[in-house]
């Protein structure tokens, strides 16, 4: 290949990169001390090449990972985990870009991670939403990363839970876990995050009412984005019609209300209010212990997510089972083993 051509692969590799600190040498590996002590030292670097070992579809890649997460795992939990999702148009890059920028300006430091079972198609919105959070990609006390798809949800969200750990061990102290989409990956973003912020707008049309009913549970706190200009009665109206809504939901197992607000991202109006709404909510389920407790049930339901996973990859990995998998499918198309049949029959090939 010429100079031209490794100039563009090298280019475009560069690209692709949502951490523009990041370099690393294919085949290149430091020992587990290297990556470890600069995670907690802060380098974002040694912080981007972790998380890529975690990502890693080798066995020794994602090995080394976990030896890394382990030994940083006493610097973890110090954050507060925030759940941001909403539909289409919402504003949620822009959103995170302002919020995180108000945050930034009380101290805080800020990681943004997405939950995209569909990345490996479309790269995730975050890859492009990245130049809209012009704030937060350029400043030193900000990181973005996304999570590739691994062909599940529960691939994807491994891997963003075992990368929010590492951002907490580089102490970052504010981890924002956006979901791209609308869908599963609401309540896997919920099993992972301490407060769960659900973006509307107003006059979405009434299509979208099956999906707010099927997140709304979850959600510690509605924000009508977009209330401003034209917009700001629309917006008014739509608080007040969902504040109704919430008051017919059963009581969150936490005791808080959750409030309707609403904010203008684009013009940094309602943010400061959002802010001290979130304040409130970590006062209180603190105070009740709520917050430790929720941690705890997290902590557990991963434990078993990781199982679940485990599992699933050692069945497919299995070099017989492999052999025998689409022997055994075609029989089942054919109607010559029933499903459970079948699936009893490659497992207990697991013993081979």
């Amino acid at each position: 290949m010429s100079d031209k051509g490794n100039k563009s692969k090298k280019t475009a590799e560069q690209q692709k990169s949502v951490n523009p600190n990041y370099r690393i040498k294919k085949g290149v590996l430091h020992p587990k001390d290297v990556y470890v002590d600069g995670i907690l030292s802060g380098n974002r670097t040694l912080l981007s090449q972790a998380i890529t070992l975690i990502e890693s579809t080798h066995p020794e890649r994602r090995e080394l990972g976990g030896k890394i997460l382990d030994k940083c795992l006493h610097q973890t939990g110090n954050s507060v985990r925030i759940g941001i999702t909403g539909v289409p148009g919402v504003g949620k890059s822009t959103f995170i870009d302002t919020f995180g920028k108000l945050l930034i300006n009380h101290g805080k430091t800020v990681a943004v991670l997405t939950v995209d079972p569909s990345s490996s198609r479309s790269k995730g919105s975050i890859l492009g939403d990245k130049t809209r959070m012009q704030y937060l990609s350029s400043h030193e006390k900000a990181y973005i990363r996304p999570t590739p798809a691994s062909g599940t949800l529960g691939g994807v969200a491994r891997k963003t839970r075992e990368a929010m750990l590492l951002c907490e061990a580089a102490g970052y102290d504010t981890i924002f876990i956006e979901t791209v989409g609308v869908g599963q990956s609401e309540t896997v973003v919920h099993s992972m995050t301490d407060f769960f912020l659900l973006l509307m707008i107003a006059g979405a049309g009434d299509e979208l009412q099956g999906i707010k009913r099927g997140i709304m549970e979850m959600a510690d706190l509605l924000a009508i984005n977009k209330a401003d200009g034209e917009n700001l009665q629309a917006a008014e109206k739509a608080r007040r019609e969902y504040e109704n809504a919430l008051s017919l939901l059963p009581e969150q197992p936490s005791g808080w209300k959750p409030p309707v607000q609403t904010c203008s991202a684009l013009q940094e109006t309602g943010l400061n209010e959002i802010y001290k709404t979130i304040q409130t909510y970590f006062k209180k389920v603190k105070k009740s212990g709520y917050f430790e407790q929720n941690r705890q049930r997290q902590a557990v339901h991963w434990m078993y997510e990781s199982i679940h996973q485990q599992l699933k990859e050692k069945f497919f990995g299995h070099p017989v089972i492999q052999e025998k998998l689409n022997e055994t499918e075609n029989k089942v198309i054919q109607g010559e083993l029933s499903s459970f049949k079948a699936a009893s029959k490659l497992i207990n090939l697991l013993d081979r």
